[in-house]
């Protein structure tokens, strides 16, 4: 990093605090759901933050741990039979990463419509309101960072909804509450009277005030508490010894394993697209509209999984979530996502027993905000007024996100933009200048005109076009506009200047060739 970074540290500390803070659950969370040590996520973390950080080319995107790749993960521990030969697949797999940057396959991030993208971050948004919704009321029964519909604890997104409004706990909803309360009042009016309101961030105080409320229904003074899975939960090390025997290395015996290969390529594969997504979507939030090196960020995310897979930790990708919290908050160089690493660095070494006071109600409130700022009730309206070649694939995205997972909700977005793509390659593949106009001796004159680019996709169209024409008819077919005919196409306009001669249909070819 240059010394431009530091150029808006003012901005940038701030946001990576609450980064941070968003962070630190969701590290432990994801690491807990895939069967892998709690540390594990920390050491991705910290990865993610100062590794990929500065590696990569993203002004604001953030890395770390993903939930999309949680059962992956538990599935490919198993399968392995020891966490070390896993961290093994995670290095060959940051290796393979490496490879796709050079191999500049970073475009594919390119083919995601606008559509799918936007239907991605406001699924995300709705899920993390409706995930986060069960935390601010006391119901901590699914892990931080869940983003499956089906839940490891055998409920659903909805079903955990329902049932935490019949298991509140007062505490953690007065907290969520009040919480939300300063958020708002932050954003709203206090950060418009003085500068210093634009320092602190409203999430840093939300944080503190949700320890002391913790520590407040501790000394029984109110007559509330908390119990242990309402707050983060952290490994608190013993001395520099215990925090040093938390870091593991690969089995590299285990490299002659099959399993290991398999494992590391479909790790490489669906990190890879989780965060070219993530990139994208990254870069349309992004205030500046900064344009994310894909290519350059293959490489930075395949850095990344080589350390982490050396030091004992779980794959990392950009992630939208930590992404999001960090613009919303104020960064604006990634001095942020490289500060957020340190800070969990720093913090698991000295402060985890002040940190495991953090009630899980408090970084609800925080997550509720983020949720709200990427699924705007406008946008389902602006969306709707593009059209329904926009807002299908747009919605599609949406609810596959909420009921399956984000990789299917993205597949089945995908399928339907590619659906409209082919019909209206279908429908405009040709203008017709002069429909149907009959001259003098009765005779109908057609002017068709080709598009630029003329694909197979296109070759239905044609034929169903030239099957209209009528006996005795004057054609036009003008290829004047066309850089690109397939062949198949070709072959359809062979087959009709054929035919014309028995229908006595006088036929001109204009730059055909």
């Amino acid at each position: 990093m240059n010394s431009n970074v530091f150029k808006h540290f003012k901005n940038d500390l701030p946001a990576s605090i609450v980064v941070f803070f968003v962070a630190l659950p969701l590290c432990l969370g994801i690491a807990l759901a895939s069967g892998a040590p709690l540390f594990s996520g920390i050491i991705a973390g910290v990865v993610g933050g100062i590794v990929v950080g500065a590696a990569s080319g993203s002004k604001l995107g953030v890395s770390g741990p993903a939930a999309g790749l949680a059962v992956i993960v538990l599935t490919a521990i198993e399968t392995l039979g020891t966490w070390e030969a896993f961290l093994l697949s995670v290095v060959l797999a940051g290796v393979f990463q490496i490879l796709m940057g050079f191999a500049r396959a970073g475009v594919i991030g390119y083919f995601f419509p606008s559509s799918v993208i936007k239907g991605m971050l406001t699924g995300i948004g709705l899920l993390i309101i409706l995930k986060q919704i069960p935390h601010a009321f006391g119901y901590d029964k699914d892990f931080e960072g869940d983003m499956s519909f089906i839940q490891a604890t055998g409920e659903n997104t909805f079903s955990s909804l329902l049932n935490s409004i019949s298991a509140i706990t007062p505490g953690a909803i007065l907290i969520s509450v009040i919480s939300l309360a300063i958020l708002i009042l932050w954003e709203k009016v206090l950060s418009k009277k003085h500068k210093i309101f634009q320092l602190i961030q409203g999430p840093i105080v939300v944080i503190f005030f949700g320890i002391g409320m913790n520590l407040l229904y501790m000394s029984g003074a109110v007559g509330l508490s908390l119990g242990s899975d309402h707050i983060v939960s952290i490994p608190v090390p013993d001395g520099l010894n215990g925090f040093l025997s938390q870091f593991t290395s690969p089995d590299f015996s285990a490299i002659s394993k099959f399993a290991v290969w398999k494992t590391a390529i479909v790790m490489a594969v669906v990190a890879s697209l989780e965060t070219l997504l993530s990139v994208e979507a990254t870069d349309k939030l992004d205030p500046a509209k900064n344009v994310t090196p894909t290519n350059r960020e293959l490489k930075a995310q395949g850095l990344g999984n080589i350390i982490s897979g050396l030091i004992g930790g779980l794959p990392v990708t950009q992630v939208i979530v930590r992404s999001s919290a960090n613009i919303a908050f104020g960064a604006k160089t990634k001095l942020s996502a490289v500060l957020h690493g340190f800070f969990l660095l720093f913090s698991v070494m000295t402060i985890a027993s002040l940190l495991n006071l953090i009630p899980l109600a408090s970084l609800a409130a925080v997550l509720l905000v983020v949720g709200y700022k990427l699924a705007k009730p406008r946008l389902f309206k602006e969306m709707f007024n593009l059209g329904k070649d926009q807002f299908i694939p747009f919605m599609a995205t949406v609810l596959g996100i909420l009921f399956i997972d984000l990789l299917i909700g993205l597949s089945i977005g995908m399928a339907f933009g590619i659906y409209f793509v082919l019909l209206n390659n279908y429908n405009f593949s040709h203008q017709v200048k002069d429909k149907c106009t009959v001259d003098a001796a009765g005779e109908e004159d057609h002017h068709i005109e080709f598009a630029q680019n003329v694909t197979f996709l296109n070759k239905a169209a044609i034929m169903k076009t030239l099957k209209k024409i009528k006996e005795n008819s004057n054609v036009v077919l003008d290829f004047t506009q066309t850089k690109f005919l397939a062949y198949d196409v070709k072959e359809v306009i062979n087959d009709f200047k054929e035919n014309a001669v028995s229908k006595n249909i006088k036929l001109e070819l204009k730059n055909y060739k």
